[in-house]
């Protein structure tokens, strides 16, 4: 990873597997970020609210407090609510990755899983991260379709006013497809987008992944949700009007 100026970023890795931990740990710190560890959910819950981290690696599977919980706690609290959250599981389903998805994960990898591939992800998420907290040089631009604003200066989604919350990656999502409203976008050009994601990455990350996002986001937006439409064997298009 290229680092920018300014601190190096910090990653807080809730594992309670030492062994994964300290290779996660290792491969990371290689690669020029922070890194923290806790080794349950608790002890990575006092990690936050100590110093809220650039991003979280998450395990699912840990004892006393789950991972779902502590990703419940961490998108419930207004402090934390917008930190990134990679989930490492070895819930492989389908429908396991959905649920990880719907609590508010950024990203899900299985294990077992490459260092490499932990890293390039990790990477892309922060440098996703950084042009958010930048503004990207959006300024105070505002996307908007009927009742439905984004707004990408303050990095806020308002439906009727009403703040509705979203991850980060959701945001990114449905701005690039407001941004490209009524052309159909393939789930790699979604990638691209709200992802950010180099062809490397794009390799290792799932397209399935555009699809669990699209559903979450869906939900979230109730009727506005509808503008989001299925191109059955392309991907998705945005038809809500200016």
């Amino acid at each position: 990873m290229s680092q920018e100026s300014g601190a190096r970023p910090r990653v807080l890795v809730i594992e309670d597997d030492a062994d994964i931990a300290a290779v996660v740990a290792y491969q990371l710190t290689r690669a020029g970020y922070r890194v923290e560890t806790a080794a349950n959910g608790a002890e990575g819950l006092d990690a936050l609210h100590r110093d809220v981290p650039d991003l979280v690696v998450l395990d699912r599977m840990l004892p006393g407090l789950s991972g779902d919980e502590v990703l419940q706690a961490i998108r419930r609290e207004a402090a934390t609510r917008s930190v990134p959250v990679l989930v490492v599981s070895a819930k492989r389903e389908q429908f396991e990755r959905i649920e990880g998805f719907e609590l508010g994960a950024d990203d899900y990898v299985t294990k077992p899983f490459s260092p490499r591939e932990l890293v390039l992800r990790v990477d892309a998420i922060i440098r996703r991260a950084r042009a958010d907290a930048s503004g990207s040089g959006q300024g105070g631009r505002v996307l908007k379709a009927g009742p439905l604003s984004v707004d990408l200066g303050a990095m806020q989604v308002t439906l009727d006013g009403v703040e509705v919350p979203v991850t980060p990656t959701e945001l990114r999502l449905l701005k690039t497809l407001m941004e490209r409203r009524g052309r159909t976008q393939d789930r790699h050009q979604l990638l691209e987008g709200a992802w950010s994601a180099d062809p490397d990455a794009i390799r290792r990350i799932r397209t399935r992944t555009v699809d669990m996002h699209i559903r979450r986001l869906r939900t979230k937006l109730g009727v506005a949700g509808e503008w989001i439409e299925t191109v059955r064997g392309f991907g998705y298009r945005f038809r809500g009007s200016e």
